[in-house]
């Protein structure tokens, strides 16, 4: 079956994710810091480190399931990071209100979020978006944030371009309503030989996102192509689902990320440039 609808992630994919993060992660330090009630810049570095040494052990956890790489991109960095030091300074004991403290200052960060797009995103989405095929961003940024990064990016085609937000890829639950394509999901991937924990599919919050986005264009997962830069944030749950999926690589890709798509066959590839998405769609 051909391509007929493409779903994009947004940071990290389309955007330079170290630029970008620089101003991000000062307001998020420095808003933990006033959490924590003190300079913990020491302790920040040594957990960061912690997470570097450890990076099949360790990763972002909710409800103790890893749920993405910990040191893939800035802002999953600096999420673990809070969470290990509002646990080590006795400020997170319950992971609820740790979780909505650590998004409120992801949130609030995120709107000091430089904007720096990859050289070849113009062209690139310009490109998609003169196929006349259906494009869609589903990220977890906010839609507004997002939706303002591509007014100014101004690519030909843009007001064709959907953007569906705070989709919350790393959040482990049901989708509502129930949905028989999700519920014959396996509940998580085993990459035997290349990484030592399961990848988790069951993402709800991230299904729905993509069920309204085939719901409104007659697509379906065989035929959509999703790109992104982080296999277990982007690409896990809908190559489960039986969409074909293009790793955007970056300079940090991991071993197992790429062993993951190459286990797909004819449905998966991986590359650094974003044009190698164009082909895929020929």
């Amino acid at each position: 079956m051909g391509i007929a609808c493409v779903v994009l992630d947004f940071d990290g994919t389309f955007t330079d994710v170290l630029a970008e993060g620089e101003p991000f992660l000062r307001h998020f330090q420095d808003a933990l810091y006033a959490v924590l009630g003190q300079d913990a810049s020491q302790a920040w570095a040594e957990e960061v480190a912690a997470l570097h040494e450890g990076v099949d052990q360790y990763g972002w956890e909710v409800a103790g399931r890893i749920v993405a790489p910990a040191t893939a991109d800035p802002y999953l960095t600096a999420t673990c990071t809070a969470h290990r030091l509002l646990k080590r300074f006795g400020k997170g004991d319950d992971e609820a209100l740790r979780t909505d403290t650590v998004q409120t200052l992801y949130r609030e960060a995120y709107r000091h979020s430089a904007t720096a797009f990859k050289a070849e995103a113009r062209e690139v989405l310009e490109a998609l978006l003169a196929t006349g095929l259906p494009v869609s961003v589903v990220t977890n940024a906010h839609t507004e944030l997002v939706e303002a990064k591509l007014d100014k990016l101004a690519p030909r085609g843009r007001e064709r371009l959907k953007v569906f937000g705070d989709a919350r890829k790393f959040q482990l639950e049901d989708t509502e309503p129930k949905d028989a394509r999700f519920d014959a999901l396996p509940e998580a991937l085993h990459l035997d030989g290349v990484l030592g924990r399961p990848v988790y599919l069951k993402r709800g919050r991230y299904f729905s996102a993509l069920r309204r986005i085939w719901d409104a264009t007659h697509t379906g997962p065989e035929s959509t192509l999703v790109a992104g830069d982080i296999f277990e944030l982007d690409l896990a749950m809908p190559a489960a689902l039986g969409a074909h999926v293009q790793l955007v690589e970056r300079a940090n890709v991991m071993p197992y990320e790429r062993a993951a798509v190459q286990r797909l066959g004819t449905r998966g590839r991986a590359d650094k440039s974003l044009r190698a998405i164009l082909p895929r769609l020929r």
